[in-house]
């Protein structure tokens, strides 16, 4: 893809920020993740309204919304796991990235991260808020999973944050997870037990994954309560 066809991609610190202003109405937050030595506040700039990003177009297109402009409860977590691993000398992907939170902290961890969402928008404010928190960028790439390309490679770690709420994305993420992961990779889905969950799980054989450890950790603001899990999972041995 071209800058011409997508001239955010041609934009860097303030200048995107700019460019992200005169879209929507913007915001702050900040964004505490992980705890003891490890702990880190990171500050993303997000639009103030993700309903105002609701696009009939998208929605038409495939059913798609704009959930990649609200910080969930999900990608908080997974962050502070995020931030006790050892990052140096591998390489990290994340599945829909978002607003970036997950990336920068596998950044901060010491990742090579490759940060990807079907949203250009989603992409280019990850790779913002990178820069704004560690002042450097991650490789970013527009990734559709239906049709995943051939020349992304593998990783070491692959992540995912919330991505199970639709029932066809139960074999999709299984599906791409299985095809990103390097042979000894280690995939970490964090999901709230969102609908397509328990297919997802079902699913993993079938694409040659396995669960080897998940966790359950409480996540509480405000009127916000939910369990996330962190969901560990690796090849399956031949």
């Amino acid at each position: 893809m071209s800058d011409a066809a997508h001239p955010l991609r041609a934009l860097h610190g303030a200048a995107l920020d700019a460019a992200f202003t005169q879209k929507w109405t913007t915001d702050f937050e900040t964004v505490p993740v992980g705890s003891g030595a490890q702990a880190r506040t990171f500050t993303l700039f997000k639009p103030a309204n993700a309903d105002h990003l609701i696009s009939e177009a998208d929605y038409v297109m495939d059913e798609r919304l704009p959930y990649w402009a609200d910080l969930w409860p999900s990608a908080r977590v997974l962050a502070g796991a995020l931030l006790s691993m050892r990052g140096a000398g591998r390489t990290l992907l994340e599945l829909g990235c978002g607003l970036g939170l997950d990336t920068t902290a596998a950044m901060a961890a010491g990742f090579s991260v490759t940060a990807t969402d079907y949203y250009e928008d989603a992409i280019h404010m990850a790779r913002g808020n990178a820069a704004r928190n560690l002042g450097r960028e991650p490789q970013a790439r527009l990734v559709n999973w239906r049709a995943w390309p051939d020349d992304l490679g593998t990783f070491d770690v692959v992540i995912a944050a919330d991505v199970l709420y639709e029932k066809e994305y139960a074999s999709l993420v299984g599906a791409c997870v299985a095809r990103a992961l390097a042979p000894q990779g280690e995939a970490i889905i964090a999901d709230p037990g969102r609908l397509a969950l328990p297919a997802f799980l079902e699913h993993l054989p079938t694409v040659g994954l396995e669960l080897v450890h998940r966790s359950h950790t409480p996540y509480e603001n405000g009127a916000v309560k939910q369990v996330v899990q962190l969901l560990h999972l690796r090849h399956m041995a031949r």
